[in-house]
């Protein structure tokens, strides 16, 4: 008896085709995995901030079926992550990064830069995590070398951050399991020693 088996063909030389609509959902999925970790081990309180949203129009095809129609964003949001560790106020942002040579500085807004300058001076941690998923690499870049590049930026045009600068000024986080991006270990590096 011989028996057939189907097996896919396998197409060479395809051209692998992003889907962009879900960008940084991936880097944000892991760290709220990572944050869930922490705050069930009572290690640290990280939480992901809610966009404020004004909602303008619902539509209530039935009492427990709203919908939201039209809704607009309040104000700009500051980052998307905020919360204690060791007694110290943490707030940072998420960004992938898809090139392969440089961070664009145009994925950081100007309020963005604004508000972790304030909450530096007022003595919290401040940076941003950073996935490379050319390199399936994540950093950690605090606010110092991050305003640097920004400041600089306003003078000389400069529009990104090279990936050289994340490799000798930034802070490579090993990802694991769990967590699955354990940033607070390299915080504890930096501010903890």
């Amino acid at each position: 008896m011989v028996i057939k088996m189907n097996f896919p063909t396998i197409k060479r030389n395809q051209k692998k085709v992003i889907n962009k609509a879900n960008l940084g959902m991936d880097l944000e999925e892991a760290i709220n995995e990572s944050n869930t970790y922490y705050l069930n081990n009572n290690i640290a309180v990280i939480h992901k901030k809610p966009t404020p949203v004004q909602i303008v129009k619902v539509n209530y095809p039935s009492r427990n079926k709203a919908v939201i129609t039209e809704a607009y964003y309040k104000t700009p949001s500051t980052t998307d992550y905020n919360g204690i560790y060791r007694g110290k106020y943490i707030d940072f942002d998420a960004k992938e990064n898809h090139n392969k040579t440089a961070f664009p500085l145009a994925n950081v807004s100007a309020h963005q830069v604004n508000h972790l300058r304030q909450v530096k001076e007022h003595g919290g941690i401040a940076f941003l995590l950073v996935a490379w998923n050319r390199y399936d690499e994540y950093y950690l870049l605090p606010f110092d070398v991050l305003n640097e590049f920004w400041e600089d930026s306003l003078k000389d045009g400069r529009k990104s951050i090279p990936y050289e600068a994340f490799q000798k000024r930034a802070y490579p986080i090993q990802h694991g399991y769990l967590p699955r991006i354990p940033y607070l270990r390299v915080i504890d590096e930096i501010y903890f020693k």
